[in-house]
C-alpha cells in the first residue's frame, strides 16, 4: 500500500509508505458498522416533547361531584381523555448516543482507513496554506486533484474531506462554501468521515498526526 503525494497544482511529488498496521480483510467489518451507527445516532437531536398530566395547565377541581349525577366519576380535566389534557406515554427528549468500546472504535478507524488506502482514495497534499479565507483559491487546488469543487467538465471525485493538522479557520471557512467538501482535523477525523467522501485529502502534518492515532 502506498499513499500519493501531490502539490496544489496536482503534480505528483512521490509516494509515501504507510507506517500504521493495516487490518486484515476478514477483520473489523462489524466494528466499522457499529462506529457508523453510533455516529449517526449521535447526530439525532431528540427534541420531541409532550406534556404529561402533571405538566399541562388547568384547574385541579373536579368537573362535577363524585356521586349522584349518573355520569362516570372523574377527578380532573387534565386527564388524557379530555381535550386539552395531558398526553399519555408521549415522547420526551432523550439522548440517542450509543457508547462504543475504545478498542472497537480504534479498530473501526484503522479498518476504514486501511480500505481507503488500498483503494487509492487517500491523497497527501504538499504545502496547503491560505493567508485568508479564499474559496476560489482552495477550489482551484482541489480541482487540480480531480475533485469536483467548482463543477469542472470532468472530475474524478465528487466529494472530499480535507484534513488539517490543527484547526485552520481560513481553510474551514473556504471549504464550507464548496458543495460536498468538508474540513476537519486529524484529531477529530471519525470512521464515518473516512468512509463518506470519494477521496480523503491530508496535509503532510495532519497525515503524520493521524498515523500516530492509528498506532498509539
Amino acid at each position: 500500500m502506498k499513499v500519493a503525494i501531490k502539490d496544489t497544482s496536482g503534480a505528483d511529488q512521490g509516494d509515501l509508505e504507510p507506517k500504521f498496521t493495516p487490518v486484515d480483510d476478514d477483520k473489523g467489518a462489524q466494528a466499522v458498522h457499529e462506529a457508523v451507527v453510533a455516529y449517526n445516532a449521535a447526530q439525532r437531536a431528540g427534541n420531541a416533547s409532550t406534556k404529561t398530566v402533571a405538566e399541562v395547565a388547568g384547574t385541579g377541581a373536579k368537573p362535577w361531584r363524585q356521586k349522584g349525577t349518573g355520569r362516570a366519576r372523574v377527578g380532573y380535566k387534565r386527564n388524557p381523555i379530555w381535550r386539552g389534557g395531558g398526553v399519555a406515554h408521549g415522547p420526551k427528549p432523550r439522548v440517542y448516543i450509543k457508547k462504543l468500546n475504545k478498542k472497537v472504535r480504534d479498530l473501526a478507524l484503522r479498518k476504514a482507513f486501511t480500505e481507503r488506502v488500498k483503494d487509492g482514495h487517500v491523497v497527501i497534499l504538499d504545502g496547503l496554506s491560505l493567508e485568508k479565507p479564499a474559496t476560489a483559491q482552495l477550489a482551484k487546488s482541489l480541482n487540480a486533484l480531480g475533485i469536483d469543487a467548482k463543477k469542472p467538465a470532468k472530475a474524478q471525485y465528487k466529494s472530499a474531506v480535507l484534513v488539517t493538522g490543527e484547526a485552520d479557520s481560513n481553510i474551514a471557512l473556504s471549504a464550507r462554501n464548496i458543495e460536498r467538501v468538508r474540513s476537519t482535523t486529524s484529531d477529530s477525523l471519525t470512521t464515518y468521515e473516512i468512509l463518506w467522501p470519494d477521496v480523503l485529502v491530508f496535509t503532510k502534518d495532519s497525515y503524520e498526526k493521524f498515523e500516530q492515532r492509528l498506532n498509539p
